[in-house]
């Protein structure tokens, strides 16, 4: 019985609803679900920042989501390099890559090793960016300590 591998990677920090929707559809289109956890070091020279949440939990929160069949840590930055450990058919991102240079460099990547690049809809009200700077705007930048409105 061939079953297809899905692999949804992501940074998963601060865990929000976008985030359940990419790993709710990728696993609709997989018989088996790989999360993506991206760990810190990655993070920060993918984003400019490190994440929030630390590693393990971000890692526990994702491995524990319905539509997760295994989490995974993602520590290099070449997606085909994790492909070679892993071994999946698919891999799910954002459309907020379609189009773009990352994006079509990991198309042509991934069609070299017989890979499917497939895109979800990019949940626009509700992102980790957006609540980072909500959470910024509460805390002092004198004390660290929270604001009060």
């Amino acid at each position: 019985m061939v079953h297809r591998v899905g692999y949804a990677p992501g940074v998963y920090d601060l865990f929000h609803v976008g985030h359940l929707n990419i790993l709710r559809h990728a696993r609709s289109q997989c018989d088996y679900l790989v999360a993506g956890v991206v760990s810190d070091e990655m993070a920060a020279l993918a984003k400019g920042h490190k994440p929030v949440i630390p590693l393990p939990e971000r890692l526990e929160i994702v491995r524990s989501v319905r539509y997760v069949d295994a989490a995974f840590v993602e520590t290099v930055p070449d997606k085909v390099e994790t492909w070679q450990q892993v071994r999946f058919d698919v891999i799910f991102k954002g459309d907020d890559w379609r189009g773009t240079e990352k994006g079509k460099r990991l198309e042509r990547d991934f069609a070299e090793v017989g890979v499917e690049v497939v895109y979800f809809p990019y949940t626009v009200h509700t992102s980790s960016t957006q609540l980072r700077r909500a959470l910024d705007t509460l805390v002092s930048p004198q004390s660290g300590a929270l604001s009060v409105p």
